[in-house]
């Protein structure tokens, strides 16, 4: 049975122009998207498309509904207008995908271990050959897919999915709602080693790491990504964050409500990232340092100094033809000593300038 407009309207927290009692079957693209299906437009740059879609319904904002409406391209068709198309695209489409999810029924696989004193609700879902050691609770309807590891002690909230092959160490939190992708590692040791070196050798002393790694609640975590303990405090990802796959959180990092890391990003030890930023792909951010809320960096870039205030930050050269590069990269190498020259040609000019 195919969901109403007016159903998906509440769903995205929009409103309906057309007939509310009409029919979806799913979703597409503008230019892809037939008479049974609804489609969106969140940017005005896309304007000419929506007015051509066959698109049964098209989730709009107020502003681009009236603009259709003034070319006479609102007519025929049903609109849902909303604050943010985007947003209300995105929470009709989680409709969509919780409907065509497979059920997951509770229980604990045969080949599962489970501590004796875990705490596993009846309401969990354990998957084939997880591990989950002595001590550790977890809420209501967590789901822990195929050959996880659950560490001794650690806590996993309400309704977290825990994807094939995670590993959760020993005393680290999971938030509620989480999504935890394969190949995830949250609280394996972070990078401390102390120097012990003297005139004819030594060693790099290992320096034991007794902090947790804390997840917030609605965090997401992309495959393959690496979240390490703390020294003595804790690394923490707070509420709402959304990471990428292959990123590095290193020891003691803070990271603020809310923000956002794509792709390989590495973030270096005891840094506080500030809430609502967002970290573009393989950039990387050195170590004690502060960054302040709603600060974007582009990927690629080296944050190498605290950022005081929010804004946009780049440290990446544009992309160019090779043989250019190569010119400007010989430009760039000449600069110390053209600076050198001119140093001395103003030395020059004021020492005249005090004779006369």
């Amino acid at each position: 049975m195919f969901p109403t407009l007016a159903l998906l309207a509440q769903e995205g927290g929009a409103q309906v122009i057309g007939n509310d009692s009409a029919t979806v079957g799913g979703l597409a693209p503008l230019d892809q998207a037939g008479p049974e299906q609804l489609s969106f437009l969140s940017n005005p740059l896309y304007l000419p498309q929506a007015g051509a879609s066959r698109a049964g319904a098209i989730i709009v904002s107020r502003k681009d509904f009236d603009a259709l409406a003034e070319q006479g391209q609102a007519g025929q068709r049903n609109w849902l207008i909303a604050a943010n198309p985007y947003a209300c695209f995105a929470r009709i489409a989680q409709w969509f995908e919780r409907q065509g999810r497979p059920a997951a029924l509770p229980g604990v696989h045969p080949s599962a271990v489970v501590a004796a004193d875990a705490v596993v609700p009846v309401s969990c879902t354990i998957g084939p050959n997880v591990v989950i050691e002595s001590g550790v609770r977890l809420g209501e309807r967590v789901r822990i897919v195929a050959n996880a590891f659950i560490g001794a002690g650690a806590e996993i909230g309400d309704d977290t999915v825990i994807q094939p092959q995670v590993t959760v160490y020993h005393g680290c939190v999971v938030g509620r709602r989480g999504i935890i992708h394969s190949g995830v590692v949250i609280g394996a040791d972070g990078f401390g080693f102390a120097p012990d070196f003297g005139p004819t050798g030594g060693e790099w002393v290992k320096i034991p790491q007794t902090g947790r790694a804390v997840i917030g609640d609605d965090v997401e975590i992309g495959a393959n990504t690496t979240i390490d303990r703390g020294a003595m405090a804790d690394t923490v990802i707070e509420q709402g964050c959304k990471l990428d796959n292959q990123i590095q959180i290193a020891h003691n990092v803070r990271v603020g409500a809310y923000t956002v890391i794509a792709g390989c990003a590495a973030i270096a030890g005891s840094t506080k990232v500030g809430r609502y930023c967002i970290i573009g792909g393989s950039a990387n951010l050195a170590g004690h340092l502060t960054i302040a809320d709603k600060v974007t960096i582009s990927g690629g870039t080296s944050i190498t100094k605290s950022i005081a205030a929010p804004g946009h930050f780049t440290s990446v050269f544009p992309f160019m033809p090779h043989a250019e590069w190569e010119r400007n990269a010989a430009i760039v190498r000449g600069l110390g000593r053209l600076r050198s020259r001119l140093q001395q040609v103003e030395k020059q000019i004021s020492s005249r300038a005090t004779e006369e």
